[in-house]
C-alpha cells in the first residue's frame, strides 16, 4: 500500500483509509462487533493504516470496535475519533465543543479504544457558541498531555480553519469530497489546506455508495438508512444522477477498472496530501476499493473526467437544510 503525509503534520497513512461508521451505524446493515473487528483486521493486513471512528457512531459501539480490531497492531496504525456533540440517552441532542466537555470526551473515547494516545481528534461539527480558539485551545491541552497526537476539525469553513490553526495548528480536515459533491474546490478549503500545510481526509468518497453504480432509481433504502432522508436519494434525483455513473463505467472499462475505483483514483489525483475514507461492510468491496491505488490516470484522462463532469448537473442537496446548516462554519 502506498503511503501519504497529511499535509505538513508529519502524520503518514496509508494512501487509503478506512471509514469505520458504516460497520454499525446509520446504515441499515449493521455488522456484529465480531464481524466488524474481522473487516477491520483484513484491511490491516492489506496494507490500511488510517482508520476513522467518532463517539457518536454508535453512540460508542463503533470506537469499541475499533478498539478492539486495532489493539494486537496499534503501534502500526493511526486512529482518528471525534467529538462535539451531546449524547443524551444514547441519542445525538445537539452540539458541545465546550473546554470541559471536549476533554472529557477524549478521556472516555481513550478508554473505549483502549489506547493511551488519539492520533487525530477532529471537531466533528463546528459549534457557533464555543469560540473556535477555545475549542483549539482545549486540543493544545490534550496535546501538552500526551492524550492527543494531532487536531483536526470536520466540515468547517476556511475562515474557521484559520483562526483555529493560529491556536493549534490543524493536522487534517474532513469534509466530503467526491466526483458529486465538490464543494471544497470553490469554498477556500483546498486553498487553505494547501497554503497551511493541511491534509484532506475526504468522508463519504464514493457518494454513500452512488458512485459505485450498484445503485439507482428502483434501489430501495432499508429501515433505518440514514441515506432515506438525504435529498439525492430520491427516486427522481438517483435516475437523473445515472449521468455521473455512465461517466464512470465508460472510464471504467478503458482502464479495466470500476467506477468506484475510478471515483477513487480521481479523488487521489487531486492533490498528494487528499486520503480518502471509503468504508464498506464487504470484504470484496473492500479490496475493489485499495485497487484503485493503482489505477493511473493521466492528465488527459483527469481533463476528460473534468469536462464531462462540469457538463453534468447533479440533482439534490447533499443534506437536508437541516444539516447543511451544521457545514461550512
Amino acid at each position: 500500500m502506498q503511503k501519504r503525509m497529511l499535509g505538513k503534520s508529519g502524520l503518514e497513512v496509508s494512501a487509503l483509509g478506512y471509514g469505520c461508521m458504516g460497520l454499525d451505524f446509520a446504515y441499515a446493515h449493521k455488522l456484529s462487533q465480531q464481524e466488524g473487528v474481522t473487516l477491520i483486521r483484513q484491511a490491516v493486513e492489506r496494507g490500511v493504516s488510517f482508520f476513522d471512528t467518532a463517539e457518536v457512531y454508535g453512540p460508542f459501539t463503533n470506537e469499541e470496535m475499533v478498539g478492539e480490531a486495532l489493539r494486537p497492531v496499534r503501534d502500526q496504525v493511526v486512529i482518528a475519533t471525534k467529538f462535539g456533540f451531546n449524547i443524551v440517552d444514547g441519542k445525538q441532542a445537539g452540539l458541545d465543543s465546550r473546554p470541559e466537555h471536549i476533554k472529557a470526551v477524549a478521556d472516555a473515547s481513550l478508554k473505549r479504544l483502549g489506547i493511551e494516545q488519539i492520533d487525530l481528534f477532529y471537531q466533528h461539527r463546528v459549534d457557533p457558541n464555543v469560540p473556535i480558539e477555545d475549542v483549539a485551545g482545549a486540543v493544545k491541552e490534550l496535546i501538552a498531555a500526551g492524550k492527543v497526537k494531532h487536531f483536526g476539525l470536520s466540515e468547517p469553513g476556511a475562515q474557521t480553519v484559520r483562526r483555529a490553526h493560529a491556536v493549534q495548528p490543524v493536522a487534517a480536515l474532513q469534509n466530503e469530497y467526491s466526483l458529486w459533491t465538490r464543494g471544497v474546490e470553490t469554498n477556500g478549503i483546498l486553498q487553505v489546506c494547501e497554503e497551511l500545510g493541511i491534509g484532506l481526509v475526504p468522508y463519504s468518497p464514493l457518494g454513500k455508495g452512488f458512485l459505485t453504480g450498484a445503485m439507482g432509481k428502483d434501489t430501495k433504502l432499508g429501515e433505518g438508512d440514514f441515506r432515506s432522508i438525504l435529498p439525492r436519494f430520491t427516486p427522481e434525483a438517483m435516475a437523473k444522477n445515472q449521468a455521473l455513473i455512465d461517466l464512470l463505467k465508460r472510464i471504467a472499462a478503458e482502464k479495466q477498472a470500476t467506477p468506484a475505483q475510478i471515483a477513487l483514483a480521481w479523488l487521489l489525483a487531486q492533490k498528494p496530501w487528499i486520503v480518502p475514507i471509503p468504508g464498506t461492510t464487504k470484504l470484496q468491496r473492500l479490496e475493489e476499493n485499495l485497487g484503485a491505488v493503482d489505477v493511473a490516470l493521466t492528465d488527459a484522462d483527469l481533463a476528460q473526467i473534468q469536462s464531462a463532469a462540469a457538463a453534468i448537473y447533479i440533482e439534490g442537496e447533499r443534506y437536508p437544510e437541516q444539516l447543511l446548516k451544521t457545514t461550512g462554519l
